[in-house]
């Protein structure tokens, strides 16, 4: 049930941090770790923020393994490309820049604008007090202002 309720968003989410190509093995990645985390969980108060902290550890352990920051090219059928992510006619290079962000910065501005938590929600999923949310948010858009309008 849990993972039927999330699993749209999810992928939303992990593709927003990731890219198109990489989506899929990292959200296969997310739901097996979470199905075999589930039985030791102590506390099921916020499992939308459990499962979103876990996305974001293996986007991360899908740059380090890759050894860079993932360059991705649009598929031409690509059946997730109506998932709202990057709607058709959408600025490429926007989700390029983002992709491009330090990961705490990456993961705040997608858990924002993508996945629109609030910033308590942000907060808890990125292991920062609600201030330092704030200013990831604001940093990240502060870069990619700079970045796109250059």
């Amino acid at each position: 049930m849990l993972l039927d309720e999330h699993a749209v968003a999810l992928h939303r989410h992990v593709r927003a941090l990731v890219g198109a190509n990489d989506a899929d093995d990292v959200t296969q990645e997310v739901l097996i770790a979470a199905l075999r985390a589930y039985p030791g969980l102590r506390d099921g108060s916020n499992l939308k923020g459990w499962l979103w902290t876990i996305a974001r550890h293996k986007a991360i352990d899908r740059f380090r393994h890759d050894g860079r920051r993932p360059s991705t090219v649009p598929l031409e059928d690509d059946p997730g490309g109506g998932d709202g992510v990057v709607p058709p006619g959408a600025d490429d290079e926007l989700w390029s820049a983002v992709r491009r962000l330090p990961d705490g910065q990456r993961a705040a501005v997608a858990l924002r604008f993508v996945d629109d938590m609030p910033y308590r929600e942000i907060a808890e999923v990125l292991g920062c007090t609600e201030g330092a949310a704030r200013q990831r948010v604001h940093d990240g858009v502060k870069a990619l202002r700079g970045e796109v309008t250059a």
